[in-house]
C-alpha cells in the first residue's frame, strides 16, 4: 500500500465484504497487511469521535465537581506568555479608556451604579491607585510614593456613574469589620476587592498566635461578606497575598517571606474557599512571575498592576460588551429562533436515522444471515440500507452532530478558550516543519502540464497550512508575514480564475446551468449552514464570499456573447479576432473593477442595494469589511485568467513544451526566465520586509500580487522532474481546504477565530496536536457530506435544479424578512 492510499484511506477490493479472502476469518488470524487497511481516514474519525467524547466527559467533570466558569478561571490560574497575562481556560481582553468608558455608560443606561471599592493594606491600595489613573487619564502606571501613609480615597466620574473608593483596613480585624456596616443594609458596590495578611506577619514577626488570631477573624468577617454578596448584589473578591522578593525587603519587612504569606492564604481557603466569597488566587501568580520588576520587594509591579487592574474590568465588562476576544465572565449567546428551527430540522434528521439503525441492527440482527460478515474493521459487520432516502438522510445526521459540536466549541462555555500568543518562533517553527512532512510524501504525478490538478491541490494544501499556522499564532502583528499571507489568499483566486477559465475554455460554453449551480453549492453550502447554525452572517467567512462572487462574475463574463472556447477557435478561419475578443471582454472587466474602487460611494450604493444587501454586510449593517476584502484582491482571479489564456496561447504555438518530463524551454531560455522568477520573488519578498504598515502595503498589494505569484509557478514548473512530481500530503489537504478555512473559526481556533480552543488545559503542544486532529477528520467528513448531497440539492438535470433554486429562493424569503432584507 502506498503513502498516497494510506492518506487518503483508500479500500481496496480486499476490504469488501465479498472478499473471500478477509470475509469470514477471526481476529487472532489477521496479517500486518489487515492491519496496515486501518490506517485510513475513515478510521481516524472514529478515533476523533471517541477522543470528543472523552473531552466531553472530562469537562463534564470538570463543570460538575469544580464548578468550572469563565469567571473562575479568569480568578483561579493563569500564567505568562511574554509579557501577555493568559488566564486559565478564558480570553481576556485589553480594554483601553474608551473601552471602559463605553462600558460604564452602558451599566449608567440601565440604570447600573459602577462603584468599585478596595479595602485592605498598601498592595490593594496600589491596585485601587492604578485602576483609578487608568480610567482618570488612560495611563499604564503613575509613579507613587510607595511609603505614604493609607488614608480613604474617593474618585468619582458622575459622566460615567462612577465611583472607585479605598478604604484602608491593613489587618483582618474588628476595624476592617466595622468598615464594611454601612453595605449590611441596602445595595453594595459593585465589585469589593478585599485583602490583608502581610501587615500581620510583619507586626507579630510571623508567630502562629497571630496566624490563628488572622483565621479567628476571617471566620467573623466571613457572614459580612456573604450579606454583601446575597443582599447587595456585590462580586466580592478576596485577593490572597502576593509573594514578596526576599532579596529587596529590608527592615521590619525582612521578617516577611513566602511561607508565611502561603500559610495565611490558606487560611484564607480554609475558611473562604466552599463559600460563594471568590478568591483571587491568580493574583499570587501574576505577581509571582514579575518578582525581578518590583521596587522595594513587597509592592506589586506596574507590570502586574495592569493586568490586575485589566483582570477587573474584564471581571465587571464582558458579559456587557460584544468583544469576541474576552470570554472570561461572559455569558453564552442566547439561541435565536432560526437556530432552534435549524438544529430542529438537523435533529429530526438523526432521530430518523437512529430509528433506521435499531431497526436494521435489533429488528433484522441474525448472525447466520447473509448481510453480516467478519470484517477486520469489525468483527460483526451490519450493511446498511443504500438508497435514495439513506443516502440523504445519514449525511444530514451526521452533519447534525458536527454543527452540535461546532455550537458547543464555539457559542458555549463548556470547552474552554485562550487568546493568542505570536512571537516569530511560534509561528515560523511549525510552517518550516510542516513544510519538510510535506516534501516527504513525495510522488509522481500521471499529469506534467503547466499547474495541473496534482500541483494545484498541492498549493492549496501547503497555502491552507500556513494560513492556519497564521491564524492560530496571531501572526496578523507582523507586517512582513502579514503581507506573505495576502499573496497566498490572493494565490486561491488566481487558481480558481485559472481553473475556471480553463474548464470554461475546454468544456464549450463552461457547461451546464447545473454545473455552475453544484460549484455554487459546494462552495456555499457549509457557510449557509454554518449562518444558520452558528448565527453569524454570510459576509463572516469572508473568503466563500469572495470566490463565489468572482465565479459569478467571471461565469458572467464568458457567458457574454461572443462566446468564445476552444471549439470557437478550431472551427475558426481568423483565431486571433477570437482571441482579441476575450482580451476585451477582460479590459471591459477590470474597467468596470476600477470605476468601482474609485468611487466608494458608488461602490456601496451598488453592493447594499436590497435584497442582496445581506450577503455583504456584517451583523452592524456595515459594508466596510467587504469593501476591504473586495479592493484587496480585486484583480487576482483576472490575473489567474489572463494566465490562463497566456498558457492556452503559449501552447497552441508551442512557445514551451509541457507534454513530457523536459524543462519547459531550453537552457538558454530556461535559465534567465528562472532567474527573472527568483528575482521577482525577491523583490515582492524585499517589499514586504521594508512596508512600514499594513494600510501601505494594501494599498499596492493589489497591482503587484501577480509578481510573486506567477514567479513561483514559473519555478514549480521549469523542470520536468518538479512539474511531474506532487507532495501527496499537501494535495490531500487541497482537497479539503475549503472546508478547513472555513471551519476553523468555530472548532480549531474559538470565539469566531479570535482566540484558541483548549480541550486539555495546560498542555498547549498536546492541545494543539489533538484539536488539530480532530479539526482534519471535521473537515474531511464535511467534505464528504458536501460531496453526497449535492446531488440531491443541486441534479445533474437542468430543470429539477432549477426548481431547486426557486425552492431555495423560497425558503430565503421569511428569513431575509425576519433579517430586514426586504
Amino acid at each position: 500500500m502506498t503513502r498516497q492510499e494510506i492518506l487518503q484511506g483508500v479500500v481496496t477490493e480486499a476490504n469488501t465484504p465479498s472478499s473471500p479472502r478477509i470475509a469470514g476469518r477471526s481476529l487472532s488470524s489477521w496479517s500486518p497487511a489487515d492491519y496496515i487497511k486501518l490506517l485510513n481516514i475513515n478510521t481516524a474519525k472514529v478515533l476523533s469521535v471517541l477522543l470528543v467524547g472523552g473531552f466531553a466527559i472530562y469537562h463534564s467533570v470538570l463543570h460538575a465537581t469544580y464548578d468550572v466558569t469563565p469567571c473562575k478561571g479568569l480568578l483561579k490560574d493563569g500564567m505568562y506568555k511574554g509579557n501577555q497575562w493568559q488566564p486559565w481556560g478564558c480570553m481576556m481582553h485589553k480594554y483601553t479608556k474608551t473601552d471602559s468608558e463605553r462600558c460604564f455608560r452602558y451599566s449608567r443606561f440601565w440604570g447600573k451604579s459602577n462603584h468599585f471599592v478596595y479595602v485592605g493594606d498598601s498592595r490593594v491600595e496600589q491596585l485601587f491607585s492604578h485602576t483609578r489613573n487608568w480610567l482618570d487619564i488612560g495611563a499604564e502606571s503613575r509613579k507613587m510614593s510607595l511609603k505614604r501613609e493609607l488614608s480613604h480615597s474617593v474618585w468619582e466620574n458622575s459622566a460615567q456613574n462612577l465611583k472607585l473608593e479605598f478604604i484602608p483596613a491593613p489587618e483582618v480585624n474588628a476595624s476592617m469589620i466595622k468598615a464594611l456596616e454601612k453595605w449590611s443594609k441596602g445595595a453594595g458596590p459593585t465589585v469589593l476587592v478585599i485583602g490583608a495578611g502581610v501587615e500581620t506577619i510583619r507586626r507579630s514577626n510571623g508567630s502562629l498566635e497571630a496566624l490563628d488570631e488572622h483565621r479567628r477573624n476571617l471566620t467573623r468577617l466571613k457572614p459580612e461578606l456573604e450579606n454583601i454578596m446575597e443582599f447587595g448584589g456585590t462580586k466580592v473578591l478576596w485577593a490572597l497575598q502576593p509573594p514578596v522578593n526576599a532579596d529587596q525587603l529590608n527592615g521590619t519587612t525582612k521578617v516577611v517571606t513566602n511561607d508565611l504569606i502561603w500559610q495565611f492564604n490558606s487560611q484564607a481557603y480554609r475558611v473562604l474557599g466552599k463559600s460563594s466569597i471568590l478568591i483571587w488566587s491568580s493574583l499570587y501568580r501574576l505577581v509571582e512571575g514579575t518578582l525581578d520588576d518590583m521596587e522595594d520587594g513587597l509592592h506589586m509591579s506596574d507590570l502586574a498592576l495592569s493586568k490586575g487592574t485589566q483582570m477587573i474590568l474584564n471581571l465587571v465588562c464582558n458579559d456587557n460588551m460584544n468583544f469576541n476576544d474576552g470570554s472570561c465572565c461572559k455569558s453564552s449567546d442566547h439561541r435565536t429562533s432560526l437556530q432552534t428551527i435549524t438544529y430542529s430540522i438537523l435533529g429530526a434528521a438523526v432521530l430518523v436515522s437512529l430509528c433506521i439503525l435499531l431497526f436494521e441492527i435489533v429488528c433484522k440482527r441474525n448472525a447466520r444471515h447473509s448481510r453480516y460478515e467478519a470484517l477486520p474493521s469489525s468483527p460483526m459487520f451490519c450493511i446498511l440500507p443504500n438508497n435514495s432516502f439513506t443516502s440523504f438522510v445519514f449525511p444530514l445526521a451526521k452533519l447534525a452532530v458536527i454543527m452540535a459540536y461546532f455550537y458547543i466549541c464555539d457559542r458555549t462555555n463548556f470547552f474552554m478558550k485562550e487568546n493568542k500568543y505570536f512571537t516569530p518562533v511560534n509561528f515560523w517553527l511549525p510552517v518550516l516543519y510542516l513544510t519538510v512532512l510535506g516534501l516527504f510524501f513525495n510522488e509522481e504525478s500521471s499529469y506534467t502540464s503547466i499547474l495541473h490538478r496534482d500541483q494545484t491541490d498541492e498549493w492549496k494544501g501547503w497555502m491552507q497550512m500556513v494560513i492556519l499556522v497564521y491564524h492560530m499564532t496571531g501572526a496578523s502583528s507582523s507586517v512582513p508575514i502579514y503581507l506573505h499571507v495576502r499573496v497566498l489568499i490572493s494565490s486561491y483566486l488566481f487558481l480558481a480564475g485559472y481553473t475556471h477559465f480553463s474548464h470554461f475554455w475546454s468544456k464549450g460554453s463552461g457547461g451546464s446551468i447545473s454545473r455552475f449551480l453544484q460549484v455554487l453549492f459546494r462552495m456555499n453550502f457549509l457557510t449557509f449552514t454554518l449562518c444558520l447554525c452558528m448565527n453569524r452572517p454570510y459576509q463572516f467567512y469572508y473568503f466563500v464570499p469572495l470566490v463565489s462572487f468572482w465565479y459569478l462574475v467571471l461565469y458572467c463574463v464568458l457567458k457574454t456573447p461572443p462566446v468564445v472556447n476552444y471549439q470557437a477557435i478550431e472551427g475558426n478561419t481568423s483565431p486571433v479576432t477570437q482571441y482579441l475578443y476575450v482580451v476585451l471582454k477582460f479590459i471591459a472587466l477590470v474597467s468596470v473593477i476600477s470605476t468601482l474602487y474609485m468611487s466608494e460611494v458608488f461602490f456601496e450604493k451598488v453592493f447594499v442595494t436590497r435584497p442582496w444587501k445581506a450577503l455583504f454586510v456584517t451583523t452592524d449593517d456595515d459594508i466596510h469589511e467587504w469593501w476591504f476584502r473586495w479592493k484587496l484582491d480585486r484583480y487576482s482571479i483576472t490575473y489567474g485568467c489572463l494566465f490562463s489564456l497566456a498558457v492556452i496561447v503559449g501552447g497552441k504555438l508551442k512557445l514551451y513544451d509541457d507534454s513530457n518530463h523536459s524543462c519547459l524551454w531550453p537552457r538558454t531560455i530556461a535559465v534567465p526566465v528562472s532567474g527573472a522568477a527568483l528575482l521577482g520573488l525577491g523583490s515582492y519578498t524585499i517589499f514586504a520586509c521594508l512596508c512600514r504598515n499594513k494600510a501601505e502595503g494594501n494599498e499596492i498589494h493589489p497591482y503587484i500580487a501577480f509578481i510573486p505569484i506567477i514567479s513561483l509557478v514559473i519555478l514549480r514548473n521549469m523542470a520536468g522532474f518538479w512539474r511531474s512530481r506532487y507532495s501527496s500530503f499537501f494535495a490531500w489537504f487541497g482537497k479539503i481546504s475549503l472546508e478547513l478555512f472555513i471551519c476553523q473559526y468555530h472548532i480549531w481556533l474559538s470565539a469566531d477565530s479570535h482566540g484558541v480552543l483548549v480541550l486539555i488545559p495546560n498542555y498547549p503542544v498536546m492541545n494543539i496536536l489533538l484539536t488539530s486532529f480532530i479539526f482534519v477528520c471535521a473537515c474531511h467528513e464535511i467534505h464528504c457530506i458536501t460531496a453526497q448531497l449535492t446531488q440531491y440539492f443541486v441534479p445533474p438535470e437542468p430543470v429539477l435544479a432549477l426548481r431547486n433554486v426557486v425552492v431555495f429562493i423560497l425558503i430565503l424569503v421569511p428569513i431575509g424578512i425576519h433579517d430586514g432584507m426586504f
